[in-house]
């Protein structure tokens, strides 16, 4: 009996990592959207009935199944590129990955512990709500990683008509409220709250139809955008016998774009600090503005003193010389927050150990062209509720990024899509520009308007539409769909608390 008993426990555990492995398929490349909701709906069935701590196992394994799938490209990154021993690259990566499972381990526990057994309140309110803010927390705690938010999986969807209103955790609320509606639909006999479930699986739905519409407004003509994409294999990138090689074939590219309004480069598109580029800059800038172009660049910069190092966007433009510094840091990669000790032994062993300085929380738009550019670097876009503070005083986003950290694995369309989800919140067009790909412009709807070829050193030619006005998560932000989530979950909790009472 006990062996039997055992052997049910290690299968519950492989059935809830599967189908956390399941949901990373809901993601680019493969956007199998529906996993969004039947993963979550496996794990919210075997939590029925479980004790908080088998519900902490079957949560921990959900979530590790998901980011084992699908950021298994962290290895690549910081092993293949960063150069790190494989032993420090399996540590990290599963580190992360054990981190992930963490909140799901609390989650599970909680769900066990204090919520109502059965009924709508548990299936449609206090597990959605208790998941969302888990969600939300991991988005910005310890510096937060947000990736693979359920919501991020319904861009090319009807759901997606309601990231303007409420963001991508609205779209995750829905995807988590169809999840538990299809485990009541399984658990429960009665007619009236199997219409209930049924109702909680169509109204999100027909809610999205209904929102849908245009929240900003075209503010003038269209605005021609070249972006630039140089394709450098990440491991000679930053060699010194390969800088003047880069230089010239940005150089070559430029010139090709010239006569185009605005022209946008990669992060860190050239090989050195721009402390040591000014000549090199000067040029391009002269021949720019001699055909009226201006130009937005991705570089790595100095202080004057030489202390502090900063990952920047510069626009060189009528405005003369205007600069964005990367606010949210990558942990490990852009700073390290490990103790003097363990600093030290990094150096020792040539390991990555410095950090850049963080920009500041809120800066003004970039001017270039005739635009007011939000301008975000790489991973900064999958921070939607920064990005909405910034918006008010932009008619067009920009962020330049090097996804060819992550070879040629599913990362660069994961980040992509998280792209394309920034778009349609703010209502404004993207210009997107990568080392290797994806290159992009994307539509106020996240719509693709045009895309380089991966890999492919090229020019992008499209134009894009200055818009305004401002949506409605780019007023509220996060708070309002949390602030649900907190009253739907405190609601749950106190249907609870009077049962057992």
């Amino acid at each position: 009996m006990a062996r039997a008993e055992a052997t049910r426990r290690r299968l519950r555990l492989v059935a809830a990592a599967a189908a956390g492995a399941s949901v990373a398929l809901a993601f680019a490349p493969l956007g199998l959207w529906p996993f969004a909701i039947l993963g979550p709906a496996v794990l919210i069935a075997l939590w029925d009935g479980a004790a908080p701590r088998a519900a902490a196992a079957l949560g921990f394994w959900f979530n590790a199944g998901t980011f084992a799938a699908g950021t298994y490209w962290l290895y690549i990154s910081i092993h293949v590129f960063g150069a790190a021993p494989v032993w420090i690259a399996f540590l990290l990566m599963l580190g992360l990955v054990a981190i992930m499972g963490g909140y799901h381990a609390a989650l599970g526990y909680a769900v066990a512990r204090w919520l109502p057994a059965r009924g709508a309140w548990r299936w449609l309110a206090g597990i959605p709500a208790a998941w969302l803010l888990v969600e939300w927390l991991r988005g910005w705690f310890l510096s937060g990683f947000s990736w693979l938010s359920l919501g991020y999986s319904q861009t090319d969807t009807v759901l997606a008509r309601l990231a303007p209103v409420g963001g991508v955790y609205l779209l995750s609320a829905m995807l988590l409220v169809m999840a538990g509606a299809l485990v009541m639909l399984i658990r429960v006999r009665g007619a009236r709250a199997r219409g209930v479930a049924l109702a909680a699986l169509v109204i999100p739905w027909l809610a999205a139809l209904a929102l849908d519409r245009d929240w900003t407004r075209p503010v003038g003509p269209p605005v021609g955008v070249a972006v630039l994409q140089g394709a450098i294999p990440q491991d000679i990138k930053w060699l010194e016998a390969n800088r003047e090689t880069t230089l010239e074939l940005y150089a070559k590219l430029t010139r090709e774009a010239l006569g185009e309004p605005l022209i946008v480069m990669p992060e860190s598109a050239l090989p050195d600090l721009a402390n040591n580029l000014v000549p090199f800059l000067g040029r391009l800038y002269s021949e720019a503005s001699a055909r009226g172009s201006a130009l937005v660049l991705g570089l790595v910069r100095a202080s004057d003193d030489g202390t502090r190092y900063f990952n920047s966007v510069a626009a060189l433009g009528e405005q003369g010389v205007q600069w964005y510094d990367k606010h949210h840091l990558v942990p490990f990669a852009e700073f390290f927050p490990v103790p003097a000790f363990v600093r030290r032994w990094l150096r020792l062993m040539s390991l990555p150990y410095s950090d850049f300085t963080r920009g500041a929380a809120v800066q003004p738009p970039l001017e270039a062209a005739g635009l007011a550019l939000a301008a975000g670097i790489c991973y900064e876009d999958a921070y939607g509720s920064t990005l909405a503070r910034e918006i008010a005083g932009a008619d067009a986003l920009v962020n330049v990024t090097n996804d060819a950290w992550f070879g040629h694995s599913t990362a660069r369309f994961q980040h992509f899509q998280i792209a394309r989800l920034r778009a349609i919140e703010s209502g404004r067009f993207m210009v997107r520009a990568a080392n290797d790909g994806i290159s992009a412009v994307i539509g106020p709807r996240g719509e693709v308007v045009a895309e380089a070829p991966e890999y492919t050193a090229t020019v992008l030619r499209t134009s894009i539409t200055p818009r305004r006005g401002l949506p409605p998560y780019a007023r509220i932000g996060n708070y309002g769909i949390v602030t649900l989530a907190g009253l739907f979950l405190a609601a749950a909790l106190y249907t609870q608390t009077r049962r057992r009472t």
